[in-house]
């Protein structure tokens, strides 16, 4: 297959249009239709068809973009691979991480790679839910589950917390501490809203699950942590064991043989991406730099 002829058809799956994927591409309208055409000429059968709202793929075309854009991943990775051997990682660093990743975690771990790699620039961008986001122009996606993306990702577990219950001194002093799961019906909850998962079904250390009805609920890991050490209630969030800044008393885990499980933190690469040396080295200073948590 002929990769000008593959990038002009995505380009036009991408626009919409001839004329817009000419201009992306800077090639005039009549050249980028003959690509597209060769490319039909090739398959054997058509990939697009227009109609009165635009271009539109057929069956056979849906197929093709789906696996094309892999392609010109792995051939995009492949010449980076290439360029780089030999060489400090540079560039770019593009993740995608979970809303709520506490700063005092991230801040420590940014500082480690640019002392590790300067020429090296990360650019993050956060999300409710990472794996549901376009991850074409990804590097890195991190996430708190072992959910699998779709298509050709390799996925590490890189540490598991603690998800339980915790709260505030202040707030334990003044509302008195819960000594069993029934007794929370008279506090104050607050809730991490997992991708997918319902807020008010809390787990049990034995496997089985009991309903609440929380005062706060938020995909935000960060803001309910920080609500819960303003004394605003006790909080179900997944943490790891590291002392808040300005903090004078950490927070107290509530019920913890009771209420709570384990939860995978878990990166995801694209098997194409896998290995530059940018990309497999960066992965391994995140594990060492996580292993202690």
């Amino acid at each position: 297959m002929d990769l000008e002829e593959l990038r002009a058809f995505l380009d036009v799956v991408e626009t919409g249009s001839f004329l817009a994927a000419a201009d992306t591409l800077g090639v005039s309208r009549t050249t980028l239709r003959r690509r597209v055409e060769a490319l039909e000429a090739r398959a054997g059968v058509p990939l697009l068809k227009s109609t009165s709202t635009g271009i539109v793929l057929t069956e056979a075309g849906s197929v093709l973009a789906r696996r094309g854009r892999v392609m010109m991943q792995e051939t995009n990775a492949l010449l980076s691979s290439i360029r780089e051997v030999g060489r400090e990682p540079s560039g770019v660093l593009r993740l995608v991480l979970p809303v709520g990743l506490p700063p005092h975690l991230l801040a420590p771990l940014f500082t480690l790679l640019r002392a590790s790699y300067p020429q090296l620039r990360v650019h993050a961008r956060f999300s409710d839910d990472p794996l549901a986001e376009s991850l074409e122009d990804v590097d890195m996606a991190l996430q708190f589950g072992e959910s699998l993306p779709k298509g050709p990702w390799l996925t590490y577990v890189l540490m598991r917390v603690k998800e339980r219950l915790y709260a505030s001194p202040e707030y334990l002093r003044q509302r008195g501490t819960p000594t069993s799961v029934e007794a929370l019906r008279d506090h104050e909850l607050l809730t991490w809203e997992a991708p997918g998962e319902d807020p008010r079904s809390w787990p049990r250390t034995g496997g089985s699950r009991f309903t609440v009805e929380p005062t706060l609920v938020a995909t935000d890991i960060h803001l309910v942590r920080t609500c819960c050490l303003a004394g605003a209630g006790i909080a179900l969030i997944p943490s790891v064991d590291l002392p808040d800044p300005d903090v004078p008393e950490p927070l107290v885990p509530v019920l913890p043989d009771d209420v709570g499980r384990e939860r995978p933190v878990s990166i995801s690469i694209p098997e194409a991406l896998s290995e530059i040396p940018k990309i497999r080295e960066v992965l391994g200073h995140i594990r060492r730099f996580l292993a202690p948590l």
